[in-house]
């Protein structure tokens, strides 16, 4: 199977500007980058198709070839233009509510991110670390069930409603 060069190399072309562009800081970029992968792709999902043929439909022939397109390479390329064009828009929502709160189009760096990435490899440094846990190995004591007041786990002995209805009684006799 022979393909066309020229596709090829702007398939890769479009590809690697569309990588580019996704590693700016900027949205707008960054929304281009994807829109420019995207279409980057759908030309070599076209491309594994083969030459082009006969439409792959019964009864609709041509005098000029006798192969058939391959219509799996059409329906894909129609998929991801529908999957792309979500994302689009989803980016696009995402781009509009970050100007609309900040006004810039630049992501900045987070500062939890770099915290973490920052936090020692120990168990006791983990985000889910029980103040209870043993320091050095990481693994749980058998204090770290003992928390909150004894008064938790003690059975309630009458509905704070009905305490609530007897003291209403109790006024009520009062002021009569």
């Amino acid at each position: 199977m022979a393909s066309n060069l020229f596709l090829l190399i702007t398939a890769g072309v479009l590809i690697s500007a569309g990588t580019y562009l996704l590693l700016e800081r900027a949205m707008t970029k960054m929304l281009m980058g994807i829109m420019l992968m995207g279409n980057g792709a759908n030309l070599l999902l076209l491309l594994s198709g083969g030459r082009s043929g006969q439409p792959p439909i019964d009864g609709r022939g041509s005098d000029l070839t006798e192969k058939v397109a391959d219509p799996l390479a059409q329906g894909m390329i129609l998929t991801a233009i529908v999957i792309s064009m979500a994302m689009t828009a989803f980016i696009l929502a995402l781009a509009f509510r970050q100007y609309r709160y900040r006004s810039a189009d630049h992501i900045e760096n987070d500062a939890e991110d770099a915290a973490i990435a920052m936090r020692p490899p120990t168990a006791a440094a983990a985000p889910d670390h029980d103040a209870s846990d043993d320091p050095t190995t990481g693994r749980a004591t058998s204090e770290g069930d003992a928390f909150g007041p004894k008064s938790f786990e003690a059975p309630v002995t009458e509905e704070p409603d009905a305490k609530e209805d007897k003291n209403d009684k109790d006024d009520k006799e009062d002021k009569q």
